[in-house]
C-alpha cells in the first residue's frame, strides 16, 4: 500500500498511544517489524506555545521512519500554525490528525473525537492542515461517531478524500463507548466501500490471527496495533511472519523479556542516564526507586 509516496511492504502500524508511544517504545516496535510508527497525540496548542516538553514528544530519530506525529486541537488556524510548525521543525514522513480521542479532558474542549460532533468544523480544520503541509501526507484517525446515534461513517469517507487526506484509521467504537463493548468491524468495511483513500483497521485485534482476520473480513490495506502491543512488542515479530507465510517464532524467553525492558530503559534515560541509574541500581526499596524516576520527569 501507499500513503502519499510512502510505499508500505508489510501493512502493520503502531497505534498512536497517550503516555505508550514515546521514542523507546517506538523504537522496540520497529525493531521487531512495525512497518509505521506513530507518536503520542500531541496539543497543538503546546506547539505553537513552543512548549519545550511537547517538542520532547514529538522528537524522533531516522531510524523509526516512516513516522507520523499525530496533533489534535479544536481551532482551524491553530492546528495549521501546528502541522507548519512540526514539518518545518521534524519533517516527519506522515502528519496525523486525531479524531479518536475520547478521554473527556480532550473532548470537552471540543478536539479528539468531539469534531464528529460537528463535521462541518472537522472538514475546516482538516482542509487548514492539508493546505498548510502540501508537501507531507496528511492522515486521520478517527472514531465511528460520538454515539449510536450519530454514527458518521461511512460519509467521512468521500468527504475527507475530497479534502486531501491520504488516508483513514477508524477505530469502530463511539466516542460514548470508550474502550467498552466490541468494536464493529462492518463499519471499517463500509468506510473502505465508500472511499479509494487507503484505509486502516484498528480496535480488537487480539492476536496476529486477528490481524489477518480483519483484512480479510473488512478489505482494509492496513492494521493499526494498539492495545495488544503494550508490553509485547514480539506482536509485530509474529504478525509480519504470518502476512509473509512464515513460521511464527517461539514466546520470548524470560531472559529476553529482562533483556528488552532494559534496553528500554536505557532509551528512556539515554541523555544525563549515569546520576540516574547508580541512584537507581542505590536504591533501597520501590518507593525510593519511584522517587528518582519521577524526579527525571
Amino acid at each position: 500500500m501507499k500513503i502519499g509516496d510512502i510505499n508500505i511492504d508489510i501493512p502493520i502500524f503502531l497505534a498512536p498511544m497517550a503516555g505508550v508511544t514515546d521514542y523507546p517504545f517506538r523504537v522496540l516496535c520497529k525493531e521487531q517489524g512495525a512497518s509505521v510508527v506513530y507518536s503520542e497525540f500531541v496539543s497543538a496548542h503546546g506547539i505553537i506555545r513552543e512548549n519545550a516538553k511537547t517538542w520532547h514528544m514529538i522528537e524522533f530519530t531516522d531510524f523509526e521512519r516512516p513516522i507520523g506525529i499525530q496533533i489534535f486541537g479544536d481551532s482551524p488556524e491553530v492546528m495549521s500554525r501546528a502541522a507548519r510548525m512540526v514539518v518545518d521543525k521534524f519533517s516527519p514522513d506522515i502528519l496525523d490528525i486525531n479524531y479518536g480521542c475520547p478521554v473527556p479532558k480532550v473532548t470537552k474542549r471540543g478536539a479528539g473525537s468531539a469534531a464528529l460532533r460537528d463535521l462541518c468544523l472537522m472538514d475546516n480544520i482538516t482542509a487548514a492542515v492539508v493546505e498548510s503541509v502540501p508537501e507531507v501526507p496528511v492522515t486521520v484517525k478517527m472514531r465511528a461517531g460520538w454515539d449510536a446515534n450519530s454514527i458518521v461513517v461511512p460519509e467521512v469517507g468521500p468527504r475527507l478524500e475530497k479534502i486531501g487526506v491520504k488516508a483513514l484509521a477508524l477505530h469502530p467504537r463511539t466516542t460514548k463507548q470508550s474502550y467498552a463493548g466490541d468494536a464493529d468491524w462492518t463499519l471499517i468495511k463500509a468506510l473502505k466501500e465508500s472511499t479509494s483513500l487507503p484505509i486502516i483497521g484498528n480496535g480488537d485485534v487480539k492476536s496476529p490471527d486477528g490481524v489477518m482476520r480483519m483484512m480479510e473480513e473488512t478489505g482494509c490495506d492496513a492494521v493499526m496495533v494498539g492495545r495488544s502491543a503494550l508490553g509485547n512488542p514480539w506482536f509485530f515479530r509474529d504478525v509480519t511472519a504470518l502476512y509473509k507465510g512464515e513460521t511464527i517464532l517461539p514466546e520470548p524467553s524470560i531472559v529476553d523479556k529482562v533483556s528488552y525492558c532494559r534496553r528500554h530503559f536505557d532509551h528512556m534515560v539515554f541523555n544525563g542516564a549515569s546520576p540516574y541509574r547508580k541512584a537507581l541500581v542505590s536504591a533501597p526499596d520501590r518507593e525510593a526507586m519511584v522517587a528518582i524516576l519521577d524526579s527525571i520527569s
